[in-house]
């Protein structure tokens, strides 16, 4: 497998070389316990604008409803927002979920704000929300409106959805951090089908200048993904509660299988994971989901990342 191009600037860390992939963010405005959705959507603007002196490739919004730990049901809104408060980076949904909407006005919204802002928005589209049968026709008329601006993505975690991506004709991003499992049979199928593939791999990170401080983030992270998958969903823990925390034996096991998909750690622990799954997958893009109660631990991760990463070396470049 050769060695992406887009990490053609080489970092040295930890004592190793490494080819840097392009760093971009996926942002699910996540609540913090004793905080509310406004204030998460507030530091989400405030974390972009951040990301955009950092040289961040792309920042992506999700969307996601009826969960009290994310506040970012409406991507058509915080896009334009993010776009306003930002000048150089891509800007997008990660993703508008298609089968909830009519094609027609997924189109007339994004065709809006690439006409405001041309060379800058993207739409990455997701099959969940309902039913999927029409999802490869939708995206096709959507790429026949919009031509190649805003720039399409279809977003995945199965095994056959880097197929779909190839057949459609659009660039793909797989969701390692939701099933890591399929990713690399996923993302060969669509680099070896695609005439012209643009790809990227969604992963969970955290990051601190410690280990302590990550392991506590960690701990975090993984009580709220535990208590989800058991049916109690809440906005994220504090470290605090997550120390106190009384862990059954059903949540150990969920945290045991959900830590396979989170990365974290140190810098210099954490670069090297990064750039062999970016390598290994065979893209030059890695597109980061942190998760803490506290948005300044959120920030940090990416300035830790942007130090490691080839972030600052694409802005200006219009990265695609």
């Amino acid at each position: 497998m050769t060695r992406p191009d887009a990490g053609e600037a080489v970092v040295g860390y930890g004592g190793q070389s490494l080819v840097a992939p392009r760093l971009s963010i996926l942002d699910q405005s996540p609540i913090g316990e004793g905080s509310t959705a406004g204030e998460a959507l507030r530091a989400s603007v405030e974390l972009a604008e951040a990301a955009d002196e950092l040289g961040v490739t792309r920042y992506w919004v999700a969307e996601h409803h009826g969960s009290p730990g994310f506040a970012g049901t409406a991507p058509e809104i915080l896009v334009p927002i993010i776009l306003g408060a930002t000048r150089r980076m891509r800007v997008g949904s990660g993703g508008v979920l298609l089968p909830r909407y009519p094609a027609t006005k997924v189109a007339e919204v994004f065709s809006i704000l690439a006409d405001l802002y041309p060379g800058r928005v993207d739409l990455g589209l997701g099959r969940a929300g309902g039913p999927p049968e029409t999802f490869p026709a939708d995206v096709a008329d959507l790429r026949r409106w919009l031509g190649d601006d805003p720039h399409l993505w279809v977003l995945g975690a199965s095994a056959s959805s880097g197929a779909l991506a190839a057949k459609l004709g659009t660039a793909y991003a797989y969701a390692h951090f939701l099933n890591p499992g399929p990713g690399l049979e996923s993302m060969t199928a669509y680099h070896e089908a695609s005439p012209a593939p643009s790809s990227a791999l969604a992963v969970r990170v955290i990051v601190a200048d410690t280990e302590s401080h990550a392991n506590d983030l960690a701990a975090s992270l993984l009580l709220w993904r535990s208590r989800k998958d058991l049916g109690d969903d809440r906005p994220l823990p504090s470290i605090e509660t997550a120390r106190n925390h009384r862990w059954t034996s059903a949540e150990l096991e969920r945290a045991s299988y959900n830590s396979k998909a989170l990365i974290s750690g140190t810098p210099d622990q954490v670069a090297p994971i990064l750039s062999d799954l970016a390598y290994l997958h065979g893209t030059d893009e890695l597109v980061v989901n942190v998760l803490t109660h506290d948005p300044a631990d959120r920030l940090r991760t990416y300035q830790l990342l942007a130090q490691v990463l080839g972030a600052a070396s694409t802005v200006g470049t219009g990265a695609r």
